[in-house]
């Protein structure tokens, strides 16, 4: 298994990074979160998890290992695969999925495109024991970003991250001119996104 990468961020898209070790470029999905603090030309940690299948070998790169072990963690559900999981980190922080299922919160679950209101009861009786007590009972947030990228890069991330779990063009299109008076603020893609895919739920 492959715990971490550790080297120079060469790209950062929508939903992926590429991370150079050891002259070797490798391709990361990641959360939202996780992309909003990576920088282009500057070096990262990521922690990593590989999920392999018949016809490819997918690495996952996360901020820390807590949001690595949740994302392996939701993969225990029945039908909860690796896009699903990482859709989940992306609508909602660790704790705060933490939170959700140990109150059985399946409103908040259901703002995940992808899971309905039976998948949602069924991730919460299957994950009941494994995901670990909710630390805290406040709401949790996104990482600060503290060095915006600007208010002409966060909308083509948004709208990729949209796009990726699954929301049609038009919608995420949409959506991103919702959060644009949000970006005047601030412009921290991972607190721009989740404040679309609220707004997207609510539709």
């Amino acid at each position: 298994m492959i715990a971490f990468l550790s080297g120079r961020v060469a790209v950062r898209g929508g939903d992926t990074a590429v991370i150079e070790v050891g002259g070797v470029g490798m391709t990361v999905h990641c959360s939202p979160a996780t992309l909003s603090g990576l920088r282009v030309g500057e070096n990262a940690t990521v922690a990593t998890s590989l999920v392999v299948r018949e016809d490819s070998l997918t690495l996952y790169g996360f901020a820390d290992d807590d949001e690595r072990d949740v994302f392996e963690r939701l993969q225990q559900a029945s039908g909860v695969g690796p896009r699903l999981a990482l859709a989940m980190l992306a609508v909602h922080t660790p704790e705060a999925l933490r939170r959700a299922v140990a109150a059985e919160d399946t409103a908040a679950l259901t703002r995940v495109p992808g899971i309905g209101r039976k998948g949602a009861q069924r991730i919460v009786l299957e994950l009941r024991d494994k995901l670990g007590p909710a630390l805290d009972t406040g709401e949790a947030t996104a990482p600060v970003d503290d060095a915006p990228a600007g208010a002409v890069s966060w909308r083509p991330q948004v709208v990729s991250g949209l796009v990726n779990l699954g929301w049609p063009s038009r919608d995420a299109e949409a959506a991103a001119d919702a959060v644009a008076p949000e970006a005047e603020e601030h412009a921290d893609v991972a607190v721009l996104l989740r404040s679309a895919l609220r707004r997207l739920s609510r539709v």
